[in-house]
């Protein structure tokens, strides 16, 4: 396994070692700012920030992006391996008028299924306002609004597997009063049945609120809220997350805090800290990065399941406390296109290992991801 692991590599190192190490093409996310304003957070597309300066009135010649992640996977506890094409995802966004931008997205594979992701009309009638409607992504935790060429580890945090309600369909509204403070606030109103099942009338919503505190360059922070129900119970989850960069050094740190209605099921909480450092380097790579991360998360329940006996209904856990520990490095090419092969070990740690689920096993993970 050890001699897999480095002849896959070796043979990375070698296939972009003749790639074109120009510095004057335009990258990616330039690209994207430069015709939508900075429309992302942190540089994660997912994340569709909505600071807008002024939209480019003369390109309306939709641009097309895309992420391809593959992987290859060893569990140790059952002595197997697997590949997997994790995302092959394709994009097609640009603008219709000058306060008028569009996303279309698809991923043509996600571990062999095929889902449409975005699908949205996003109107912005002055600087900092937007208003988006159609299907999205919910605005919440920052490891969750991470694009996939933008994640730290080939695997989400605990946090966001559990806890986030990925894509729905609904209505966002936000501001960013950067002008005036560092400060951007985000609403959202969505259906709360996913993306599959728009014909239902609905008296419930889901919602969700996210204030962002860009503080200065080297700390900033933000609050989230989301409210769910999936089923006859309504959950609250409330997240905070803190971000650092000093001297090479990024440190984050995330905490959710999920609540239930009726109390019918005790509170859950979770939490992820992750740290690395970029050592940059010369020529073809542009850095190798050097990451750790810690997360934990407790019982929950996600409304999905109902047992009903003699005496009433009981509220069962459907996801089991767990913890991990995952080391990484992520070596990266970075201009003209974005390149990078991610090496991670991911350690759990349950309490009862009798019923745990085969993926949430100890795992090494040989990711290359390639964004055009």
């Amino acid at each position: 396994m050890l001699r897999f692991k480095f002849c896959i590599l070796f043979l990375f190192a070698i296939i972009l070692s003749y790639a074109n190490d120009s510095t004057t093409i335009t990258t990616i996310k330039e690209a994207f700012v430069d015709k939508f304003g900075n429309l992302d957070h942190a540089g994660d597309a997912e994340g569709d920030r909505i600071e807008k300066e002024k939209m480019a009135a003369i390109d309306y010649v939709p641009e097309i992006h895309g992420t391809v992640r593959a992987k290859y996977e060893y569990c140790p506890q059952l002595d197997a391996s697997r590949f997997q094409v994790r995302n092959a995802r394709f994009s097609v966004t640009g603008n219709v008028h000058q306060m008028v931008a569009y996303k279309a997205e698809v991923e043509l594979s996600d571990r062999g299924q095929t889902r449409i992701l975005d699908a949205y009309v996003r109107v912005l009638p002055i600087k900092g306002l937007a208003f988006t409607l159609g299907q999205v992504k919910k605005q919440f935790s920052t490891d969750n609004l991470r694009s996939p060429h933008n994640m730290l580890f080939a695997n989400p945090a605990f946090i966001v597997s559990e806890f986030a309600n990925l894509r729905d369909v609904g209505f966002t509204a936000g501001y960013n009063a950067k002008e005036y403070v560092p400060i951007e606030a985000i609403l959202g109103v969505y259906n709360g049945n996913g993306l599959y099942d728009q014909k239902i009338w609905k008296k419930h919503f889901d919602y969700s609120a996210r204030l962002i505190f860009n503080t200065c360059k080297y700390f900033a922070f933000d609050l989230n809220w989301q409210s769910i129900k999936p089923e006859n119970i309504r959950m609250n989850v409330f997240d905070l997350a803190m971000r650092a960069d000093f001297y090479g050094v990024h440190l984050e740190a995330e905490g959710a805090y999920k609540i239930y209605q009726n109390n019918v099921f005790k509170p859950s909480y979770g939490f992820t800290g992750t740290a690395y450092y970029d050592i940059m380097l010369p020529k073809i790579f542009h850095h190798l990065r050097v990451l750790g991360r810690y997360d934990m998360i407790t019982d929950d329940y996600d409304g999905s399941e109902l047992i009903k006996e003699g005496i009433g209904t009981v509220y069962p856990t459907t996801t089991s406390a767990r913890q991990r520990i995952t080391a990484g490095v992520t070596l990266t090419l970075a201009d003209p296109i974005l390149a990078e092969l991610r090496i991670n070990y991911e350690k759990y740690f349950h309490k009862d290992w009798s019923a745990v689920k085969a993926d949430n096993q100890d795992k090494l993970v040989i990711e290359i991801v390639a964004r055009f």
